[in-house]
């Protein structure tokens, strides 16, 4: 039994993924996507952050096959301002994915809950929190990262 919870809660969280990219695809078109969508910022404490794993998680991404997966999400050697504010709307575009994929798949453990199934329904949210949340907060965090990069080239060409 709970290996076919297991089973269905990966396999709706990749599905998840792909309703991410085609709502998020749809939104990015919108002007609330520009002024809210692209700046949120769930924990910007970076110790609450480390208290909730974000640093193994991103080391898990970093050192397994998931580095596979986005491979526009990559920083080169060589930094230019625009590669910066590239990368930060490729972040972006990952992040959101993953929230709408994030909420789709929220419903579906809901459901599970309001049906008194309560282990199937708290199956689900582990593995949505683990394929959904954490990959989002990461990209919040990397964004803040290149968020810093890009004030300090701007501050660079400023002075120089």
């Amino acid at each position: 039994m709970m290996s076919t919870y297991l089973t269905f809660s990966i396999s709706i969280s990749v599905i998840s993924w792909i309703v991410g990219m085609a709502v998020n695809a749809i939104l990015r078109k919108t002007e609330f996507y520009e002024k809210k969508l692209s700046n949120l910022n769930f924990v910007e404490n970076k110790k609450l952050n480390k208290i909730i794993g974000i640093g193994i998680f991103k080391w898990i991404v970093k050192n397994t096959f998931f580095k596979f997966f986005n491979q526009k999400l990559k920083l080169k050697k060589k930094i230019k301002e625009n590669d910066l504010n590239k990368l930060r709307s490729e972040m972006t575009i990952s992040e959101i994915d993953h929230l709408i994929g994030f909420v789709f798949v929220s419903i579906f453990a809901l459901a599970k809950f309001y049906n008194f199934n309560f282990l199937f329904g708290f199956t689900i949210m582990i593995v949505n929190v683990l394929m959904n949340l954490y990959p989002s907060l990461l990209q919040q965090e990397n964004k803040r990262r290149i968020n810093k990069l890009i004030n300090k080239t701007v501050i660079n060409k400023v002075f120089a």
